[in-house]
Order: C-alpha cells, then structure tokens, then sequence
C-alpha cells in the first residue's frame, strides 16, 4: 500500500468564485449591488468595479464591467492549491481545449488564472488560486473578525452558486465535462421527460452546498447562455423583506419569493436595473456532510416540488420570461 505521503489527488475545485458582469450602465448597477444589496466596492477604475458580500474576506467576488452589450465575460472558480492553476492547465492542453494564461492582476486583486470554454457549453471559465484580502475601510469595518464589512442594505453574505444553460444537443457533453474533467458532483438532476437520455438540469458541487453552479437546456437550443447568478443573505425573513421593498424602488421582479424543493432554499429572483441580468437572493439550503452522498433524480410530476416547494410555480412554459437568458463571452473576449 502507497504511504500516504505519495496520495496526491490532483487539480481540485474549491468554490464559486466570481463573476464579471457586463453593463450598459454601470452606475445604476453599481446602485443595486453597493447601495442595495449591500456589497462593498473594493476597487474601482477605467468602468471596472470590484465588489464583495460582507463574509468574503478576498478582494472581490463580483466584477462590474461598463460596455455597451450586457453579457457574461466570465465565470470563476477558485482551485484548492496555487500548483492546481498550472496542473488544470496541463490536463486541458493535454485534452486539447483551448486555454488562455492571464497574468497576476488581469483582474484587480487577483494572481494568475487560466481561461478557457466548457466544452459544449461554450461559457468562458477561469480559474485561479493567489488573491488579494484588503480591510475594508475603518469606516465600513465590522468588530466580527469574520465579517469583511459590516452588514449593510440587504445584506449579501456572499456569492453563493452560478446559474447557466446550453443547447439540447449539447447540455450532456458540458454536464459530463464538468464532472470528468472539473471533478463536480451531481447532486440532483432531471432528464427530459420526452427524451430521458438527455439532462434538462443538474445541480452539481464541490463543496458542502447543493450546488456550486447549475446548468440546464437553453430553451432557444444556443450555447453559453447565462441565467442566473445566486447571492447568498442569511436569512428567510430578509427575503421577505426585500420583497416587500423592491415595490417601492424601479427594479424588475423576477419571480418569487418562495422555497426551492431542490436545494431547500428561500428564493427570490430580481433583475439588476443597469444591465437586466438575472439576480437570485437565496437564503437556507441544505448541507452535504456524507462523502458517499447518492445524486437525486427528480421525476414528473414531483418535479414542481423541486422547483417550488413553497409559493407560486415557476413559470416555465413556452415563452415564459423566466426562461429568457443572456450571452456569454468568447474565449479571448
């Protein structure tokens, strides 16, 4: 038997990191994530701000970019070692995927990342280890030493998981990659009624949550599209009062509130009012402590209870608005 010594698990995943969102109008989005939601703005310059919920003690988790299209230039993940950015790099370029090496401070506050697409889902990953963690200043500086900044507007803790979708013909090859090459674990998932080889959603993770990110079938059968990105507030009744404050404020209500069957969280959907982009609160959820946990499939007609547990159904007919997504960027983008 090897010694323990010589158990070297490889390249590894260790959260959701960030997202850089593109904007036509950076100050009104800079409104709802800083003056809203609450986050601190870390560093800002040249139409790029950087922002952070009050539990990240790293430099940023969400990128605001100020540009003419409203779309998704990145989705980040954090690995668990600095060796694990070059060593994803060698696997990839051995699996022939197309990867871009970024320098230290590409993005503000970051080291060294890799970029690349999902194959078959087309969206633009990077990945990265070495990143800054400033004190906020005095002025928004928590006595919790855990807490980045105080708590402040409606109380973002944190990113929490990414939401993104792809071509039916498509959605297997990007699901399985995830998994095979990434090493995400499925958690819960459905197939297409009509067509049971082929995932219409999966949940997947690397961590103790439900899900790190999601992606599912793209209704209008394209790749690299965007659906959603999660925030995470602590709890069920700031929900609740989110929702009954955003009638008074110019924002687009998405959908909810109400508690999700898969994930058992507390949802609210809403719209950033500077670029449109789909925004989740999400509050609550259940832990994933078992190392031999088993994937769960959600069925018809059980699966409206995935989808909603409590409140109204989501909508998801034909030309439903909460089935309307938004691009991605190209790898070089």
């Amino acid at each position: 038997m090897a010694s323990s010594h010589d158990y070297n698990p490889g390249p590894q995943i260790a959260h959701a990191g960030g997202i850089n969102l593109g904007t036509p109008d950076l100050e009104r989005s800079l409104w709802f994530y800083r003056d809203l939601l609450g986050m601190e703005v870390v560093a800002q310059s040249d139409g790029v701000a950087y922002l952070r919920g009050y539990q990240e003690l790293v430099h940023h988790s969400l990128v605001l970019t100020q540009q003419a299209e409203a779309k998704v230039n990145t989705y980040s993940f954090r690995v668990k070692r600095p060796e694990d950015v070059e060593l994803f790099h060698q696997q990839l370029t051995a699996a022939e995927v197309e990867t871009v090496e970024l320098p230290a401070g590409h993005e503000t506050g970051r080291g060294t990342a890799i970029r690349f697409l999902i194959p078959g889902g087309e969206h633009p990953i990077e990945l990265y280890y070495d990143i800054d963690k400033p004190l906020a200043p005095p002025e928004l500086r928590s006595k919790l030493p855990t807490n980045s900044s105080r708590r402040r507007g409606w109380g973002v803790r944190r990113l929490d998981h990414l939401n993104v979708q792809t071509s039916p013909s498509t959605v297997n090859q990007a699901e399985g990659w995830l998994r095979e090459a990434l090493g995400f674990k499925r958690r819960e998932f459905v197939m297409v009624p009509q067509a049971p080889q082929t995932v219409m959603a999966s949940w997947l993770s690397v961590t103790h949550q439900s899900h790190d990110i999601a992606i599912g079938i793209s209704p209008d059968e394209t790749n690299g599209r965007f659906h959603h990105v999660a925030f995470n507030i602590e709890n069920y009744s700031d929900i609740l009062r989110i929702t009954d404050e955003i009638k008074d404020l110019d924002i687009e209500f998405g959908h909810g509130p109400g508690k999700h069957g898969i994930g058992q969280a507390m949802y609210l959907y809403i719209h950033d009012p500077g670029s449109g982009h789909r925004v989740e609160l999400y509050s609550g959820g259940y832990d994933i402590m078992d190392p031999d946990f088993a994937e769960i499939e959600w069925k018809l007609p059980a699966v409206e209870w995935g989808q909603t547990w409590y409140g109204n159904l989501l909508d998801v007919g034909p030309g439903a608005k909460f089935l309307e997504t938004m691009p991605s960027a190209g790898l070089k983008a």
